[in-house]
């Protein structure tokens, strides 16, 4: 039987509602038919660096990430395939050697910051979503998230993002937006703009298995 899925990309810049999105679009479609799938996990994996030479990546470079890994993955699922996903440590910046099992579903998601910067991974996608939110919004928003759930300091994610996650944000990722099908401010919270994807989709799954 041949394989219908529709494969979504949602990027932007750090903290600008990516999963918040993703996981909207989950609950409203159902988990038996749509999974997630982090463009972090496929940070690579660089465990045979000392923790202080890790600490010093730009990890919000394309070359930190292994895009070809998720290439072929992405080509797997869209044959019908399962694949093992990594899982990233963020406070320990390794791959675990635990991996997640993903197959079998209509609707793959992709989140993360750099997905269009990469002409063979947006080129895979159906749909393509960028996420605009003001930067200073994105700040508070990773501050947060990254002191409560990655044991960061706040002095750490403060360098961090005046070192390489603005200039990084202005060289890579807002020039990625000319390649978006749609560009939605607000992130989840923003409704109409989550209908409008859903309704999309609908008919994508529609048109495949007609």
């Amino acid at each position: 039987m041949t394989q219908h899925n529709i494969i979504l990309g949602i990027t932007g810049p750090s903290a600008s509602g990516k999963s918040l999105l993703a996981n909207t679009i989950v609950n409203g479609l159902g988990s038996d038919q749509v999974v997630v799938i982090s463009e972090d996990s496929y940070y690579k994996d660089n465990s045979h660096m000392s923790f202080e030479d890790r600490e010093n990546i730009n990890y919000d470079h394309p070359d930190a990430f292994d895009h070809a890994l998720l290439a072929e993955h992405l080509k797997r699922l869209k044959r019908g395939e399962y694949v093992e996903v990594p899982i990233y440590s963020h406070s320990k910046h390794v791959r675990l050697p635990e991996t997640r099992s993903v197959g079998g579903h209509s609707i793959i998601v992709v989140e993360g910051i750099l997905l269009f910067s990469e002409e063979k991974l947006r080129s895979m996608m159906d749909i393509r979503i960028f996420m605009s939110a003001p930067l200073d919004v994105c700040l508070m928003r990773r501050l947060t998230r990254d002191v409560v759930e990655r044991h960061r300091s706040v002095e750490s994610v403060l360098h961090q993002y005046e070192t390489t996650v603005r200039p990084m944000y202005l060289q890579f990722i807002e020039p990625s937006s000319r390649y978006a099908d749609l560009i939605v401010p607000r992130g989840g919270e923003n409704h109409i703009a989550i209908d409008t994807i859903q309704a999309k989709i609908r008919e994508l799954l529609s048109n495949a298995s007609a």
